[in-house]
């Protein structure tokens, strides 16, 4: 495993920043430690519902995780407004950071992680490979 520290930029989208800086690093593989910072646009999908909640103001992320791959991201969130309520989720595009997100990537390098269909869940769910 090799360790990637990353602070993001104002204005960036977490998602895709994240996505982004594994595939700048040359991995195929990893998972975000932990994540803390601040949005100003969420987007979180909740259990069983498919369209994301939009959310916009001054959000802290209390907690970030989850896995990436060339195929895409998987991460989970709690995120918490300015009178201290916690919402939780699944990360959608579109969650833009506000001050600052200081996130831990664990780059994998012998491996390579993939999303494909699963016909027990019916979702694409991640396929892990040694390389």
């Amino acid at each position: 495993m090799q360790a990637l520290p990353l602070r993001l930029s104002p204005g960036d989208d977490l998602r895709e920043t994240l996505a982004a800086a594994l595939a700048q690093h040359g991995a195929q593989a990893a998972f975000v430690v932990q994540g803390i910072g601040s949005l100003s646009a969420v987007e979180l999908r909740y259990a069983g519902v498919d369209t994301p909640a939009s959310l916009r103001g001054d959000f802290e992320i209390l907690t970030l995780a989850g896995s990436l791959s060339l195929d895409g991201a998987h991460l989970h969130a709690s995120v918490s407004d300015a009178q201290g309520r916690v919402l939780g989720g699944h990360i959608a595009r579109g969650c833009i950071v506000r001050t600052t997100a200081e996130v831990l990537l664990m780059l994998l390098p012998d491996h390579r992680f993939t999303r494909e269909h699963d016909a027990q869940t019916g979702f694409p769910e991640l396929v892990v490979r040694a390389i």
